[in-house]
């Protein structure tokens, strides 16, 4: 049993594997002060929502950026006498072309190899989270950089926080561009806008890797995951071929599974 924890800013993200299949995904919101103990029993919590616990869990991976829940997952390994495989850069088994490797976040690196591994490559990978992050993956598996871009959940709270008049919204999809009311032309300008975003950032990363592949944009893979990927408005974005919310867990357990044991994983994640 692999439990694979994707420790956000936002949340945390966990998957439980069971012979290489994804059995159960749940979340629960990041706490930076949470103690080794107090996330102990958060994952644990987690896990008994489907008649699971940490006693049974062989082996972690995790991919976190949030470093003081690092610090508290890994004294919660080494209490439980679990072993903990963190991803970092110069452990997940891709080449990071870039200017400064250990800066990369490990769920970039995670998303990268589970691209290259389950869909192929070249490739690119929105993770819409927090942040929106667009990381590209070149036609030999190497994660070769990206964008980083502000989550449309930040663009709604400054709107809030920094004006005066306009409102927190809930985020659905608007019926037309032209809002006829405020919080109408919130939602519009906030998810029309957030979309061009995505696919204008999409067409010119595949545009870029497809002419240093000296192939068409076309054949660049094109996937989307993180926790707003499930969004009905999402679906709206134009040049996706896939949309994998779980992609990060999917990555860690094949991380997990080629540095441990050396050899590709070929997983039903059924």
């Amino acid at each position: 049993m692999l439990l694979a924890v994707d420790i956000g800013n936002t949340n945390i993200t966990i998957g439980l594997f069971r012979a290489g299949a994804l059995v159960s995904t749940r979340r629960a919101k990041s706490d930076a002060r949470s103690t080794g103990d107090e996330l102990a029993l958060t994952l644990d919590g987690l896990l008994g929502l489907d008649g699971s616990s940490l006693a049974s869990v062989d082996t972690i991976a995790c991919a976190s950026v949030v470093p003081a829940l690092s610090e508290a997952l890994a004294e919660l390994a080494q209490r439980s006498g679990l072993p903990l495989m963190q991803a970092v850069a110069g452990r997940v088994p891709i080449a990071v072309r870039v200017d400064q490797p250990a800066e990369v976040g490990a769920d970039r690196l995670i998303n990268a190899l589970a691209a290259a591994r389950l869909y192929g490559a070249p490739a690119v990978v929105a993770d819409l989270g927090t942040a929106t992050t667009f990381d590209a993956i070149a036609a030999d598996g190497a994660y070769v950089g990206g964008a980083i871009a502000p989550g449309i959940e930040l663009g709604l709270d400054a709107l809030a926080s920094h004006t005066a008049k306009l409102p927190r919204v809930d985020l659905r999809h608007p019926e037309r561009a032209i809002g006829r009311n405020t919080l109408d032309a919130i939602r519009s300008g906030t998810v029309f806008g957030y979309q061009a975003l995505v696919t204008g950032m999409l067409a010119r990363l595949r545009s870029e890797l497809a002419d240093a592949a000296g192939i068409d944009p076309s054949d660049i893979r094109t996937i989307l995951t993180g926790g707003l990927s499930g969004a009905s408005w999402v679906r709206s974005i134009v040049g996706v071929d896939e949309i994998d919310s779980d992609l990060t867990l999917k990555g860690l357990a094949i991380f997990h599974a080629e540095v441990s044991g050396g050899e590709p994983l070929e997983v039903g994640f059924g």
